[in-house]
């Protein structure tokens, strides 16, 4: 009678347990992804810029205000997207470092003078290398460093009006 009662139970446990891991799937946010980076400070990196080639960058721009961080490529439709309100922000005067990610980078020059140019400081990151040291998911991804270069928040998606008002701005204005 035990053996019975197992080999009905077994399947029954585990039927619910992948119901109440698909049960969590359903109702989790997938913009908020764990970053294993939130509280350090961004990666040791030198990138060239993406207009000139023989100038260098390094982790020394986060330093000295908060600043997002927008991961973005021309073969992400959901990066031209987001485009438009990127530069309503720059606008405002939210200081972003654009991040071209594993990109040709005419196109990308190409796309910031059709669209406009709302980062301050252009990496080019032909190779995904300080992406991959990012964890980068894929394209847009931003994240909101603070005034000591030091990762506080990632976000993963378009940044747009709705989710800068109800969540991303206050993360921003909070940043130090």
């Amino acid at each position: 009678m035990n053996k019975r009662l197992m080999y009905f139970m077994l399947p029954l446990v585990a039927f619910l347990l992948v119901a109440i891991f698909l049960y969590r799937g359903l109702y989790s946010d997938a913009t908020e992804l764990e970053s294993v980076l939130i509280g350090k400070p961004v990666p040791e990196f030198t990138l060239q810029d993406i207009y000139q080639q023989d100038k260098q960058h390094d982790a020394k721009i986060f330093k000295g205000q908060p600043l997002l961080l927008n991961v973005w490529a021309t073969w992400c439709p959901t990066c031209r997207a987001e485009h438009t309100f990127l530069n309503s922000l720059a606008a405002q005067g939210v200081k972003i470092v654009g991040l071209n990610y594993k990109d040709d980078r005419n196109k990308a020059i190409s796309w910031l003078e059709q669209l406009g140019n709302p980062y301050q400081v252009n990496l080019y990151d032909g190779k995904g290398l300080l992406a991959l040291d990012l964890g980068v998911y894929g394209a847009p991804e931003t994240y909101f460093i603070d005034s000591q270069g030091v990762i506080r928040y990632r976000h993963v998606g378009d940044v747009n009006q709705r989710n800068w008002q109800q969540t991303l701005g206050p993360i921003f204005a909070g940043l130090e």
